[in-house]
C-alpha cells in the first residue's frame, strides 16, 4: 500500500548569507548555509508544522499571499523550486 503524502511547493532563495527555503502553501521558513541543508531543514520544519497542526485540530493550509511571494514579488532572488514531498500518516482512535 503506497504511503500517503503531501505535495506543496518548496522555493530556495538566494540570501546575502546562505539560503532561505519557503513553502508558500503553508507559509513555513527555513534557512542554511547552503542549497541541500534548507532543503532538508525546509522538509523537517514543514513535516514538524504539520504533525502539530492536524494533532491539534489547527488549520494548516494557510498560503502566502501573492503580493508577498517572494516568486512574484523579488523573482531574482528564487534560486529554484521543487516539489516538496511529505509523507505522512493518520491515525484515528476512540
Amino acid at each position: 500500500m503506497k504511503q500517503p503524502e503531501f505535495v506543496f511547493t518548496g522555493v530556495i532563495l538566494q540570501e546575502e548569507a546562505g539560503y532561505t527555503a519557503l513553502c508558500p502553501d503553508l507559509d513555513v521558513a527555513s534557512q542554511s548555509d547552503s542549497i541541500s541543508e534548507a532543503k532538508a531543514a525546509l522538509l523537517e520544519a514543514v513535516t514538524l508544522y504539520l504533525e502539530t497542526a492536524l494533532e491539534n485540530n489547527l488549520p494548516w493550509l494557510r498560503p502566502v499571499p501573492r503580493d508577498e511571494d517572494p516568486r512574484f514579488v523579488t523573482p531574482e532572488l528564487v534560486v529554484t523550486t521543487f516539489p516538496l514531498k511529505v509523507h505522512a500518516e493518520v491515525y484515528a482512535y476512540a
